[in-house]
């Protein structure tokens, strides 16, 4: 999911990530940039949302946090470009999100086009609390579709507040949407839902496609890991079942993870802990050592325990409980409550099951369909099930039928398999091309090892591919806007 005659620039991040089962796109943003001095703004506002905006007759409210930075403004007739926080919000304050360098981009964009910017938090994340707990019951109101609508809900009351202070009426700013990840969905499912709101999207990594068995994903870990280091996986994969079978605590004992019980849980943070690599641009801190190792007739299993506990869980950050389903039920606030969140979200709308393939998976074959839904289950009650078919019903999947949308993929990124990588009518997608482009490489380039979100575009394999698609991006941009701005509209 990427603000007088002004554009409002719905920047929509995720993490997010991303999540993502959906655990992935969920660490989108699990490592924040505290190296980072660059700061836009810390003053929390807040704005009186509808809880429910499909019932005429519940007008509950709660208080939503946001942002905003005018430092590059250009009063009156500047562009806003407005973020909805989701992806950093599952561990960190929203206040950190001003000290990443990843927003490196959106401020280059910001002073040229003499842009604020404005961001949204996500309801139920971060501080944006409807309840005091995150029971199945308190979270009814946890969807994308609701989500949308606190978009759309915001930017007319930032449209209004900012024209009081400029002492107009009836001023309607050329606006544009922006996200990466789930954000990016966001992104390309605003201007699908509200297309009179805004001039256009930029829907980066944009999983947009719900998917109950995603077996692309693992499919695609193979294809970009090449051969020798999909053999070497392969096999680390096979023996850590054999050990499993033998000596469970030994194994879980070895990567750190002995408080994981469900076997699946743990074959799903290992699964996970490969697939980060190949996600956010650093196989070469997996694939050389671990290659190596099988060429040497070294310990597999010791090679990638080693990679697990050193990159994944110290340098990449991710937390072990994020895989307990223990900590999946805990319905108190917390800073991980993301998890829970997230995983409602999973459960309900769509799925991204990372299920193994059939034939030649990386992957555990014990992390199948049956795996996500008992979780799903198990968390969240009996009845709670992953309606995919409703969600692309709604959004139209791959075949969105949508205008004046960038999608924008990376190469290695396994998520690509649900986003729209085939170019329509006014709809453009573009792939970047690298050994390390994943996800969200036109906003964040490609992080390296030790992992840093601020990664920029010299470090990809192919730095030229990246600038390429950034500056298409900005053609793009440059033209639906001004198309707004010349019919005097906020939308085209």
């Amino acid at each position: 999911m990427v603000l007088i005659s002004t554009f409002l620039f719905f920047l929509l991040f995720s993490t997010s990530h991303a999540h993502l089962a959906p655990r992935t796109l969920l660490h989108s943003f699990s490592k924040s940039s505290t190296n980072s001095n660059r700061s836009l703004t810390t003053k929390e506002l807040w704005f009186n949302q509808t809880l429910d905006h499909y019932s005429p007759l519940d007008h509950h409210k709660f208080q939503q946090r946001y942002y905003e930075f005018l430092d590059y403004f250009r009063v009156p007739d500047g562009p806003i470009f407005f973020e909805n926080l989701w992806g950093i919000l599952m561990r960190w304050d929203s206040q950190r999100l001003y000290r990443r360098e990843s927003l490196r981009l959106i401020t280059v964009l910001a002073k040229k086009f003499g842009a604020a910017v404005v961001s949204l938090e996500h309801r139920y994340y971060g501080k944006s609390l409807p309840f005091k707990s995150t029971t199945t019951e308190n979270l009814r109101y946890l969807s994308s579709k609701q989500a949308l609508f606190d978009l759309a809900v915001f930017r007319q009351y930032y449209q209004e507040s900012l024209n009081l202070k400029l002492n107009r009426t009836g001023v309607e700013n050329p606006w544009f949407v922006f996200g990466v990840s789930y954000s990016g969905a966001l992104s390309a499912w605003f201007r699908l839902k509200f297309p009179h709101l805004t001039c256009g999207s930029l829907a980066s990594s944009a999983v947009v496609l719900a998917v109950y068995n995603y077996s692309e994903f693992d499919q695609q870990i193979g294809e970009s890991a090449g051969a020798e280091c999909k053999a070497a996986l392969q096999e680390t994969t096979q023996l850590v079942e054999e050990r499993l079978a033998s000596n469970k605590k030994a194994v879980k004992t070895l990567f750190g993870a002995a408080g994981l019980e469900i076997d699946g849980d743990f074959l799903y943070f290992l699964a996970d802990a490969a697939a980060i690599a190949f996600q956010y641009g650093n196989p070469d801190k997996l694939c050389p050592p671990l290659v190596q190792a099988k060429k040497d007739g070294e310990d597999l299993v010791e090679v990638y325990a080693k990679y697990v506990k050193e990159y994944y869980v110290g340098n990449f950050g991710v937390s072990i409980q994020t895989y307990d389903q223990r900590h999946l039920k805990d319905t108190t606030l917390s800073e991980n409550t993301g998890d829970r969140l997230w995983w409602f979200q999973v459960c309900t709308e769509v799925a991204y099951f990372q299920v193994a393939p059939t034939n030649d998976s990386i992957r555990s074959s014990q992390v199948d369909s049956r795996y996500h839904v008992d979780l799903c289950k198990k968390v969240f009650g009996e009845d709670i099930y992953p309606e995919v078919d409703t969600t692309n019903l709604y959004y139209g999947g791959t075949n969105i039928a949508g205008s004046k949308i960038i999608f924008t993929n990376g190469s290695q990124d396994p998520w690509r398999h649900a986003s729209k990588q085939i170019s329509s009518p006014d709809m453009p997608s573009f792939v970047m091309s690298c050994h390390n482009c994943g996800h969200g490489t036109d906003m964040r380039g490609c992080p390296q090892s030790p992992f840093n979100i601020e990664g920029n575009a010299k470090n990809c394999g192919s730095p030229d591919a990246v600038e390429k698609v950034r500056h298409q991006i900005i053609e793009k941009m440059d033209l639906w806007l001004s198309e707004c701005h010349a019919s005097g509209r906020s939308s085209m």
